[in-house]
């Protein structure tokens, strides 16, 4: 009867098991069917796959194409071949460019590592792509030298224009200290009273929009180093001078185009209105032939292809000449109080006449297409503003927005200088689905499980003659409080609060404020806390795993030897402790560096949702993802494979001549004693690893896996470490007793011999002598096999 009895009872477990098993695994696979079935019959995309040839983007209804393509899907060459001319060896150069040559200067010269030599990619006068003559440089100038030169009443502008264009023909190399020297360079040429020649001009143009190629970052340490100088300031001013002076003609660079527009006498008898267009091209850049004025117009004509167009009026008195230049970036306008975190291209236009004062009665209207990737962005708002050269900053004063039936930014000012209009955008963060039903269920099973386990290890301590087992304690707390937070907590309560993207006409044309950023974020602490919150109990279960195959180590390997002195006191200490100060540093360190910022938060966790961010590819190193999480969590990981390899070879697996179960069983008790280290050691976490593979296919198998495991860590510790135990199933016998007894199905089974009992004790001192002396076991009814399965064979008498 005994027998039976326990054979009912491994039923009872089995059926147990195999249903939770069965329950997830029919979860998961109803989860591939249903994404097999979106992803087959999902409607096709409007834009064809790859549509786009050679590095091409789709951005609002056509291809953006690199400068080196074109053409409708970016398949047209726009691009010189490599070659060799003069001893002097080219890569490709894009159509528009200076290439500089792979040769370079000698270490010992002042211009070391910079190129010896550039050569322009051009058009002839057919059309026809072509490359021009090798333009030389001097290897013993550099740009110090130059700034040096240029004051001086006998030097070569000619010469100068020419160094300082194949000195920034390379603007990866360039530090802020060039940037400021060929400002003032180009600054002074464009000077007219030095009197520099129209090809050192044009020459000059081409050396300004090579350094508008230079990262934002380094035009801010140059404009911070250069406050008082006005070097910025004076280019500008220079470059609005010069645009008066080309005689209708055009100067055209990939970042930068100046253009002009002279009139006779007979146009300045009366009002005067000049319109000039920038139309879209196949890439980013600015290309010759893109650049248009009309005269004697009465309004703004934009059609699909324009850009940016700006219409001048003068009421009172008529200019004879005035001039336009359009900067494909803001690098030049450095303003202290807007900062921009996007990277679209902020394009710039200035408008002035040959007035000695800035004409008042002059009123000005400008459109602006916006270009931003709307898949990434929604336009919120946007200010129309010009800069001034007294504060050195964007300002709003005369400039007010009106409203356009086009898709456009529409502004008008009553005076002329450099206008630009700065939008902010929300960004369309995609906030993932909830929580799907293997994730969800998963979670429930282990928080039942982890609950039950805990609940388990306290009621029964009395029963098992010892304390409760810390370090399995600690385990199942820690992993109860991050699945109940990972349940509850990880979604960002902002998904809530998504709207549709901002229509232009919808923004409000009464409010021209100024705006002090590009990206507009809601801001969210409780999110913040939740991440962080997520954060350490994660750390704190992964130290506990660690601590439990150190305390593990110390029960099986070093049997002969005691347990450290105040040992649950200082792997406490460490378990709570040290994951509070690395999420404490991190945290820190990341308000210390971005606390000016009110989106700082948005450097430590995500907005997609609440966990720690997940880096760019290029900043990586800095990540706190890295150093506060990757990094710990494989240090624990590795050292637990390390234990789990020891133990399982040393103890587990290794013969035992005292056996006197069968070779099956004990091969399946040493099966599953395998498995239990390994669950509360968290081996299963490794499976995160194989996630970062690139390849999409093998990254959605190993997702599922990873899930399936880890999800369920809480209900394989409650498997393996209270359903199986005897004292659980004796409870749960008791229970079917009485269930039975009321419905007179079952009778009541013979209390179990202590010969059992006292042979498995037998045993398991006869194996572990030096745990018979030194330490009192939880189980004492548990044999060898069981004391390696359990955890709570891990505890001292001292614990």
């Amino acid at each position: 009867m005994a027998s039976c009895h326990a054979c009912n009872i491994r039923v009872l477990v089995a059926v147990v098991c195999g249903l939770l098993t069965a329950i997830v695994v029919a979860l998961g696979i109803w989860r591939i069917m249903v994404r097999i079935q979106r992803d087959t019959f999902a409607p096709p995309s409007s834009t064809p796959t790859e549509f786009c040839r050679n590095g091409g983007t789709w951005e609002n209804g056509r291809c953006v194409c690199t400068e080196e393509w074109k053409g409708l899907r970016c398949t047209i060459a726009n691009f010189c071949e490599n070659s060799t001319s003069m001893g002097f060896s080219f890569s490709r150069i894009p159509v528009g460019r200076y290439g500089p040559s792979l040769e370079t200067c000698g270490k010992d010269t002042p211009n070391a590592g910079n190129p010896m030599a550039t050569r322009l990619c051009g058009l002839s006068e057919y059309g026809e792509i072509q490359l021009q003559n090798v333009t030389l440089g001097n290897c013993n100038e550099n740009l110090e030298t130059l700034e040096k030169q240029v004051d001086s009443s006998t030097a070569s502008l000619d010469s100068i224009s020419t160094e300082a264009q194949v000195l920034t023909s390379n603007a990866d190399k360039l530090t802020a200290e060039n940037i400021t020297s060929a400002t003032k360079v180009v600054g002074q040429i464009f000077n007219t009273s030095k009197n520099a020649s129209p090809e050192a001009k044009k020459i000059a143009v081409t050396t300004v929009s090579q350094l508008l190629d230079v990262k934002e970052e380094v035009f801010q340490r140059a404009a911070a180093a250069d406050d008082d100088d006005n070097t910025f300031t004076t280019l500008i001013e220079q470059m609005e001078n010069y645009s008066l002076s080309l005689g209708n003609e055009a100067v055209v660079e990939p970042n930068i185009a100046i253009q002009s527009a002279n009139f006779s006498s007979e146009d300045t008898e009366g009002p005067t209105s000049v319109r000039f267009s920038v139309l879209k091209g196949t890439s980013d850049s600015l290309v010759s032939g893109s650049t248009f004025i009309h005269t004697n117009v009465d309004s703004l004509n934009p059609d699909t292809q324009t850009e940016l167009q700006i219409l001048l009026n003068t009421t009172k008195s008529s200019p004879k000449a005035c001039g336009f230049v359009v900067y494909q970036n803001n690098k030049l306008f450095q303003s202290k109080t807007f900062t921009t975190k996007s990277n679209f291209s902020q394009k710039i236009i200035s408008s002035k006449t040959d007035e000695n004062k800035q004409v008042q009665s002059a009123s000005v209207e400008m459109i602006f297409r916006p270009k931003y990737n709307q898949q990434e962005f929604q336009l919120h708002s946007y200010a129309c503003v010009y800069w001034n050269f007294t504060t050195k900053d964007w300002d709003t004063y005369g400039c007010h927005k009106n409203k356009n039936a086009e898709k456009f930014l529409y502004c008008r000012c009553n005076h002329t200088t450099n206008f630009a209009v700065l939008m902010t955008f929300i960004k369309d963060y995609e906030y993932p689905e909830s929580l799907d039903m293997l994730s969800k269920a998963g979670c429930i099973l282990s928080i039942t499980g982890l609950a039950l386990t805990i609940i388990f290890q306290i009621v029964t301590r009395k029963l098992r003659k010892t304390s409760v087992t810390w370090v399995l304690v600690s385990l199942c707390t820690s992993m109860l409080i991050f699945n109940l937070l990972f349940l509850f907590g990880i979604e960002n309560s902002n998904k809530s609060l998504k709207i549709n993207g901002s229509d232009i006409d919808n923004i409000d044309i009464n409010d021209n404020e100024m705006p002090t950023k590009d990206i507009i974020d809601t801001p969210n602490p409780t999110c913040t806390v939740m991440a962080a919150l997520l954060h350490y109990f994660l750390l704190v279960t992964f130290t506990w795993n660690g601590l439990s195959a150190a305390q593990l180590y110390f029960l099986l390997i070093r049997t002969m030897k005691p347990l450290p002195q105040h040992f649950i006191l200082f792997i406490s200490l460490i378990g709570w402790g040290v994951p509070a100060i690395i999420v404490g540093i991190t945290v820190g360190a990341v308000y210390a560096q971005n606390g000016s910022d009110s989106q700082w938060e948005l450097n430590y966790r995500q907005e997609e949702i609440c966990w720690l961010a997940i880096p760019e590819s290029n900043d990586f190193i800095r990540s706190p993802l890295l150093w506060s999480f990757f990094i710990p969590i494989t240090i624990i990981l590795i050292s637990n494979v390390v234990m789990f390899i020891i133990i399982t070879v040393k103890v587990l697996w290794k013969n035992n001549q005292n056996l006197t179960s069968t070779k099956k069983v004990s091969s399946l008790k040493k099966i599953v004693s395998t498995l239990s280290i390994a669950v509360v050691f968290g081996i299963t976490w490794i499976l995160a690893y194989f996630m970062l593979i690139n390849n999409n296919n093998m990254r959605l198998i190993f997702s599922y896996i990873f899930c399936l495991f880890n999800t369920t860590q809480g209900l394989q510790i409650f498997i393996l470490y209270t359903l199986r135990t005897k004292i659980f199933q004796s409870k749960a016998s008791e229970v079917l007793k009485s269930l039975s007894s009321s419905t007179g199905r079952l009778k009541p089974p013979p209390s179990v011999t202590g010969l059992r009992l006292r042979v498995r004790m037998y045993n398991m001192l006869r194996s572990f002598p030096a745990l018979h002396e030194r330490f009192r076991l939880l189980e004492p009814s548990l044999s060898t096999e069981d004391v390696t399965l359990s955890l709570s064979g891990q505890a001292d008498a001292s614990i």
